[in-house]
């Protein structure tokens, strides 16, 4: 079950195999009041303990497919469920240390109804999130 929160405090992870880590996710909702198609996102910045990982680079990954921004912004078949979970994907050699890091999540949404031009909504939302494995 999915918690309110925009950032879920299960999923926070690092990512790669154990010795090579390629980087770390986040697990998050739907930023939105409704399903939607992948195409209504334009992206996820991510902020872990100050340290900035910026929209344009992150992947998200929802079931069994992973997109990059682009891949998204053009996307106008795939859907993302409000009951489902996904994760915002980041490239970081050797991932994170293991301990308590402060998260913060921008998601960048579109809605159907304002020309996809005009109007880019943020959404931020941050919290304390554990890393229990290297």
């Amino acid at each position: 079950m999915l918690e309110h929160q925009l950032i879920q405090s299960t999923g926070f992870r690092n990512i790669g195999p154990v010795g090579a880590r390629t980087g770390f996710a986040v697990r998050i909702r739907i930023p939105n009041y409704h399903g939607t198609r992948l195409s209504q996102l334009d992206g996820f910045t991510v902020t872990v303990d100050g340290e900035v990982y910026g929209f344009e680079q992150n992947r998200l990954g929802i079931r069994d497919e992973v997109y990059v921004l682009a891949e998204m912004r053009e996307e106008t078949t795939a859907r993302w469920g409000l009951l489902e979970w996904g994760e915002i994907l980041v490239d970081k050699p050797g991932g994170l240390e293991p301990g308590i890091h402060k998260v913060e999540v921008l998601a960048r949404i579109r809605y159907s109804y304002f020309p996809p031009d005009v109007h880019v909504f943020p959404m931020h939302e941050a919290r304390l999130a554990t890393l229990c494995v290297a």
